[in-house]
């Protein structure tokens, strides 16, 4: 059997087995002449009659059009047409969270229920509640959960189990015999916080159980245990 695990705030570590984101358009004719002068050619002895410039329209002025993806411009692209009113816009339908599964009930031996709802993977919650009224509440995260509700104990699993029976509670310190063969060696360490050893057949320590001011319960082997802020502790099969 490996080593029982513990927990606080009314839970206990499982008995394991048991208990994370501009172009400069440069003039024709002054391009040619530049071009002329760069090659060392000399200009003709005959007056050139004088040059009409063509108007320039917008589009030979060469407007930059907006910048691709690739960071290109474009010297010959029309000025872009006015934008069309938007058409709506279909939304996609909102996203639901996924629904939690239904809580399921189980009947205790006192004759509340248990009340069980799934919050993640091994992580259970269990209301006790009793003619509509909620007595008190078991959370698995890690571990199991116990306690004692009026010499009423109770164990919620990490399965989302329910285990729950009358009586049979042992007053610590001390050493006490337990159901399924198992030892309890039970030691106060502080002001409403004990220990609990548990031993197997050979006496060696195979789990440990450790209540801090709130009850604490575990399964191991099929035995479900609970040690009490108080001292107190019970096993059941």
């Amino acid at each position: 059997m490996s080593p029982l695990t513990t927990r606080r705030a009314a839970t206990v570590r499982t008995l394991a087995g048991t208990v994370l984101a501009a172009a400069l358009i440069v003039p024709a004719a002054t391009a040619c002449s530049s071009a002329s002068d760069a090659h060392g050619t000399t200009a003709a002895t005959t007056p050139a009659a004088p040059v009409t410039p063509a108007p320039v329209t917008p589009a030979a002025q060469g407007t930059v059009a907006p910048a691709t993806a690739t960071g290109t411009h474009s010297t010959t692209a029309p000025a872009a047409p006015p934008a069309s009113p938007a058409s709506p816009r279909a939304t996609a339908p909102a996203t639901t969270a996924k629904a939690k599964p239904p809580v399921h009930t189980q009947p205790l031996v006192d004759g509340s229920t248990a009340e069980v709802q799934e919050i993640g993977a091994q992580h259970y919650v269990a209301r006790i509640v009793h003619n509509g009224d909620v007595l008190a509440t078991l959370e698995t995260t890690d571990s199991d959960a116990g306690l004692d509700a009026n010499d009423m104990f109770v164990v919620l699993s990490l399965d989302g189990q329910v285990h729950s029976w009358m009586g049979g509670g042992h007053q610590g310190p001390g050493t006490f015999k337990l159901a399924g063969g198992w030892t309890a060696k039970v030691t106060k360490i502080g002001e409403l916080r004990y220990r609990a050893q548990i031993l197997g057949y050979d006496n060696a320590v195979n789990g440990t159980l450790e209540s801090n001011q709130q009850d604490v319960g575990g399964v191991a082997n099929g035995v479900y245990i609970v040690l009490t802020a108080g001292g107190e502790i019970s096993a059941h099969m």
